[in-house]
């Protein structure tokens, strides 16, 4: 009997993984599950999945509380979710109409348990992540060249650097254009 798939790419649009659930809102090509994330719950079942990649879909979802109860609920303690959204002041996260909602570098301490901002308010939600890491999305060339092919994205880790770019992105817009997240959800 083959292994039931463990792993969930929601928002997939035509980045299909493979040996991966794929999810997006309308049917494309190796798309596997067509759901609207904006309906819950989801079609997913409790502790279905140890694995979660969403990149590009928080920032479309309005409801940012119930969304992280949701990957909650479908995920198995201990499971890895890496979400990537653009950061609040870019060009990118500003320029999408369809956009509803945006992120900095502290939004998601608030599902941490070992952060302050989600001990001193806990009943916020029950959804609770560990950070594992915290990266910034770099575009240099993303402002000058505008979006194509040139403008190549880097994901930036180390903490030096990583803090010299949040702090610039605090007096200039597009100097940080996403955050990339590492979860793993606490019991």
């Amino acid at each position: 009997m083959p292994e039931k798939i463990k792993k969930l790419h929601l928002g997939c649009g035509t980045v299909i993984k493979q040996g991966w659930i794929n999810h997006d809102l309308v049917p494309l090509p190796g798309v596997d599950v067509v759901h609207d994330l904006r309906v819950f719950p989801w079609p997913f079942e409790n502790g279905q999945f140890d694995e979660v990649y969403m990149k590009d879909v928080l920032e479309h979802l309005p409801d940012t509380l119930r969304t992280m109860e949701e990957l909650y609920r479908i995920t198995t303690p201990g499971a890895k979710v890496v979400v990537t959204v653009p950061y609040w002041n870019s060009a990118t996260a500003l320029g999408d109409p369809t956009h509803v909602r945006l992120f900095n570098e502290h939004t998601f301490y608030f599902f941490d348990p070992d952060a302050w901002q989600c001990k001193e308010r806990p009943y916020y939600s029950h959804a609770r992540f560990h950070i594992d890491r915290l990266a910034v999305g770099f575009t240099p060339l993303e402002t000058i060249l505008g979006a194509t092919r040139l403008s190549k994205d880097f994901v930036v880790f180390n903490p030096v650097a990583k803090r010299i770019l949040l702090v610039l992105s605090n007096f200039f817009c597009n100097v940080v254009s996403s955050l990339e997240l590492h979860f793993r959800r606490a019991v």
